[in-house]
């Protein structure tokens, strides 16, 4: 179970996640600090670690417009956040698989902030209204990334079977 902590509406840019104005700051361990940096209350929320990893962004769709910033993607990742989008940006998801970004797509979802959600496979409860959202699955290839942690991650798995493979054979 895991809780709705904000709630967002459509088209939000990779702006309004990662200002422009930070662009200079690339490195993961970095970024987080500035997630949603102009939602000063929510902001100060992420940096004094009062949000739990896991807790959930709730938006409307194409999340992730905009610019292909990966830092929007990242700062996010970095606070352990999960987003229930009705829909993503097509980069931006792009972007959150590569960095382990848990992102769902659900078309029909109903929540507010404070909201207790359970997600399932395949399904997102919302244990507020008792109602139940089918989610849009990733491909599986994406998943498994995302899964991994990220591409980094998941290529590093890849290349270390590979390699106790051949050391086998």
């Amino acid at each position: 179970m895991t809780r709705v902590v904000y709630k967002v509406g459509d088209d939000v840019s990779t702006d309004t996640i990662y200002p422009g104005r930070f662009m200079a700051t690339v490195l993961p361990s970095e970024t987080v600090q500035y997630a949603f940096a102009d939602d000063r209350d929510f902001n100060a929320r992420l940096q004094k670690k009062e949000i739990a990893p896991g807790s959930v962004i709730v938006a409307g769709s194409n999340f992730g417009c905009g610019s292909s910033r990966e830092q929007a993607a990242s700062c996010l990742a970095g606070h352990g956040l999960v987003i229930l989008a009705k829909s993503f940006a097509r980069i931006f998801l792009q972007n959150s698989v590569n960095l382990g970004l848990r992102t769902l797509a659900v078309p029909d979802l109903e929540a507010e902030p404070g909201d207790e959600l359970e997600i399932l496979s395949g399904r997102v409860i919302n244990r507020r209204t008792g109602k139940e959202f089918p989610v849009l699955p990733l491909p599986p290839a994406r998943q498994a990334i995302v899964d991994a942690g990220g591409l980094i991650a998941y290529t590093r798995r890849r290349l270390l079977e590979k390699a106790g493979n051949n050391q086998k054979n």
